[in-house]
Order: structure tokens, then sequence, then C-alpha cells
């Protein structure tokens, strides 16, 4: 693990992290004429979307950017729990990105996995049948120390080979789907938003342990060629400040 940027707050935190995420898809587009960001849910990156939505919005060249998500509760596209909602209303309804290079993942199947095998299909048929190389994900960390939608224990962290699992988690909703860890480390950038005061425990067993990847399975992310970024406030650094360990400068 990398250390973290330390920023003030949640604001200075997402203005920061926006900045370097538009530069991020800004090269992307000039290199290769596209961009894949896979996006997270949670409150956390709420600000941070509607920064790229609103002060940094003109910067990003929407026309080439595919937006995928990194996990959903299996809930109905407009049921208040679902991270797509939660992304429609911060930063889809502010920007001119083409709707069919919106792919949220699917919740209508009976059946979870399938739903997770037809969105498994997406991303083979979106990079060519080889393991998505994301330009950017963005990830949260949880106070119990979960990213995603995989949990402490989960039989899906053992996961090798599908890029899409459907997954039961001790928390509600309780029915999800979720990129597996080798999905996620196929990333050119992997960057961690975690603010407040509840995600201390989790900051400080992630960054400094002791700590494995059952128990704290952000410890499973390992880009095979790529960057980690942590992205974090002083409520949630309170540890990590405690101990003395190094903290950047503010942006």
């Amino acid at each position: 693990m990398q250390g973290a940027h330390v920023l003030p707050d949640i604001d200075a935190l997402s203005r920061a992290a926006a900045a370097e995420a538009v530069g991020i898809i800004r090269s992307a587009v000039a290199q290769r004429g596209t961009c894949a960001l896979a996006l997270s849910g949670g409150n956390t990156p709420r600000s941070l979307y509607r920064l790229l939505g609103t002060a940094y919005g003109e910067q990003i060249p929407w026309e080439h950017v595919h937006l995928f998500w990194g996990d959903e509760r299996y809930v109905s596209p407009d049921d208040p729990a679902s991270n797509y909602r939660m992304v429609r209303e911060t930063l889809l309804n502010a920007v001119p990105i083409p709707a069919a290079q919106v792919h949220p993942m699917p919740t209508g199947h009976a059946d979870p996995n399938d739903a997770a095998r037809e969105y498994e299909v997406l991303l083979k048929r979106k990079f060519n049948d080889d393991w998505p190389r994301f330009d950017l994900i963005l990830l949260g960390l949880a106070p119990d120390g979960h990213i995603a939608s995989l949990f402490p224990g989960s039989k899906a962290l053992v996961e090798d080979k599908r890029r899409v699992v459907a997954v039961r988690v001790p928390k509600e909703p309780p029915q999800r789907l979720t990129l597996t860890l080798p999905a996620i480390n196929h990333a050119a950038n992997v960057h961690f938003l975690v603010a407040g005061r509840s995600k201390a425990g989790a900051l400080h067993r992630a960054l400094v342990g002791p700590c494995d990847v059952q128990t704290c399975p952000a410890l499973g992310v390992k880009p095979m060629d790529g960057t980690v970024a942590w992205w974090v406030d002083e409520a949630a650094a309170t540890f990590l400040s405690a101990e003395g360990r190094p903290r950047a400068s503010p942006h």
C-alpha cells in the first residue's frame, strides 16, 4: 500500500481527487481516443461527482468517456440505495455524456448471477475479450474494511477467473454485484476516497496493519501494471497522523 494524500476535509479531498481524475481522463483520451472509468457508490464520492459535473465539467471530453460501475446494490435503478441513481443525480444529469457510453450494472434479472454474467459479457465486449483495463477505478473504504462489495471473509475475495460476481453481504441491501479483485487489479489507476472518523480504523489497518485480504479486502488491491492513490481527509487519517506518518501537502 502506498501512503495517503491527507487533505483537511472532504471538500478539499474531493477537489484534489477531481483534479487528478481530470488529468487521467484527458491523458487517456489524448493517447487512445477513449477513457474508461469505474465508479464507486456510497456517500464519499458525491462531492467529487458534483465537481466533475460542474467546476471541472468543461475540461472533460465527455464524448470520449465510458462509465462503468465497480459494484451495485441489487435494487431498482430508481431506488434510493442504487449506486447508479446516486451517480445520475450528482453527475450524469449535469454532463453531455452519450447515453450509450453509460454502462450501469443490470439489476432486473430474477437471478443476480444472470445479471453478473450479463455485465461480464459487456466488459468482455468493451475490452476486446480481455480483462478490463480501466483508466481509473474509484473505490471507497468502509469501516468494516470492505471495498466495492467485497466484504471481509467473502468467497468472492479468492475469485480469480470472473470479472463480475453476485454476492450476498452482511449489510442492507444484502444482494449485490461487484467487480472482482483481478478485474480491479488490471486497472491503470485505482484511487481510494476515504473520509470521516468512522473510517480511521479501517484506513490504519489498510495502510499500517496488521491485516490480510480476508479481514481487510483493500489489501487485495495491487494493480499489476498500474498505480494506487489514497485520498483521505484529516478525520479518516486520525490514527495515521498520530503515528507521525508523512502526509502530503494539501492541494
